[in-house]
């Protein structure tokens, strides 16, 4: 029906270390370090909900562009990846500006705590939210339906850049956890930064736990530079 609309409901916010795109992962399961937390909203917190769920080790995610919201579309986008010069349809992509600001992820799950201070809380490894974002629902991962290896990629294929090196000095690494410092390292290995700066003068900053990360790229290395108190 031409027109037709419904609402859905925000049954949980999802609660990461990176308050900024800028640092997220550009795919879910990129960098298995980086953690979160899954808490739900006060009417999705009866624990009969998540019974059997932690049976599964991977589960989707179905999220809201909360920050990409756009009162029209565009049938085209420039993906930031082939360097923001090239337009390929909506549907062709994975670009937060859509007809209706939905994304899908995939995440490993690593525990399922029913009886915490928050509720039912899902804890989960390789995300690429941001902290804060809404969930509107969330399924289990099945492999033997879910799983493509032969699947082609499109123009993504093309994209599987090496990883950079990173260099992450001991006198930078002490502000954080052991954890902490495993998923700066996935983050920058992925090269956060749009795909079509190449400045090995230029120092970028990324928001991670409350402290902002500098680094630069040179020579297909990632180096961090600098870590002070977020806002400082």
């Amino acid at each position: 029906m031409l027109g037709y609309s419904f609402s859905m409901n925000i049954i949980a916010h999802i609660h990461t270390d990176l308050p900024t795109k800028f640092g997220v992962p550009r795919q879910s399961g990129l960098v298995d370090s980086l953690k979160a937390r899954i808490v739900f909203t006060e009417d999705y917190r009866d624990p009969e909900a998540f019974r059997g769920l932690e049976e599964f080790t991977h589960i989707w995610l179905i999220w809201e562009f909360s920050q990409a919201k756009r009162a029209e579309w565009s049938p085209t986008v420039r993906p930031p990846r082939l360097g923001g010069n090239r337009r390929l349809g909506v549907f062709a992509t994975r670009s937060p500006f859509r007809p209706n600001p939905i994304g899908l992820s995939c995440v490993k799950l690593e525990k399922v705590e029913l009886h915490g201070p928050e509720g039912p809380v899902l804890h989960v490894a390789g995300a690429d939210l941001m902290d804060g974002t809404p969930i509107f629902d969330i399924k289990p991962y099945v492999p033997y339906a879910d799983a493509h290896p032969e699947a082609a990629g499109g123009f993504t294929t093309a994209l599987a850049d090496a990883p950079l090196a990173v260099e992450f000095p001991e006198i930078w690494r002490k502000s954080f956890t052991a954890e902490q410092q495993a998923a700066i390292t996935g983050i920058l290995e992925r090269d956060p930064r749009p795909h079509y700066h190449d400045d090995p003068e230029r120092i970028y900053g990324m928001t991670f736990a409350g402290r902002d990360v500098h680094f630069f790229v040179r020579e297909q290395t990632a180096v961090v530079c600098g870590i002070e108190k977020a806002g400082a």
